[in-house]
């Protein structure tokens, strides 16, 4: 195991000034190249205790960036039109790549690795992919792979469906809850 600092937050590992132990492949090609830690030895604590407002300063101006880019992608709609067999198994794959091709079309700045997909669409349909733009803010986008864009419009109608019913039940609930409670009262 190898010990590192943390030089930002890292999910389900730690936040900024953690020491912690890692494996040393993945403080190797992953961390220390990304400059989210720094090999913990004497003169690197020293120097990350010196630098720490700076680091918490550059590290909330990103959050903030962060939130404000979240605020405007949160919820938006991707269409993405691709050839499928009859089962609705693609010849092919939505990847992460995909997904921030098309939000950059949409005039988005998103790179690749901000797209949490977990594994790539294969199937036609209707799936929710996370974007993180950093450890502590994320956004959701609804992507829609369909074989036109009219089929593509009927998912996506299908899948706001379900939504307004459930908006539209709990408002007869709070009327109903009214009317009962103005029947005790009198």
């Amino acid at each position: 195991m190898m010990k590192i600092i943390l030089l930002e937050r890292v999910q389900k590992l730690g936040t900024i000034g953690d020491v912690v132990k890692v494996k040393p492949g993945y403080a190797r090609n992953f961390l220390l190249p990304q400059k989210k830690a720094a090999v913990a030895t004497k003169n690197n604590i020293a120097y990350f205790e010196s630098q720490k407002s700076v680091l918490l300063a550059a590290n909330d101006k990103q959050r903030a960036e962060a939130e404000a880019l979240a605020a405007k992608i949160n919820g938006t709609e991707l269409t993405l039109i691709r050839q499928a067999g009859e089962a609705g198994q693609l010849f092919g794959s939505v990847t992460a790549r995909d997904i921030a091709t098309a939000l950059n079309d949409k005039g988005f700045t998103v790179d690749r690795k901000h797209v949490e997909i977990g594994q790539p669409i294969k199937n036609l349909g209707i799936a929710t992919v996370v974007i993180a733009f950093h450890a502590d803010v994320q956004a959701k986008v609804l992507v829609s792979v369909a074989k036109t864009e009219d089929e593509a419009k009927a998912q996506l109608a299908a899948a706001k469906a379900p939504a307004k019913k459930a908006k539209k039940e709990e408002a007869d609930v709070a009327v109903e809850e009214v009317v009962v409670e103005e029947e005790t009262a009198a």
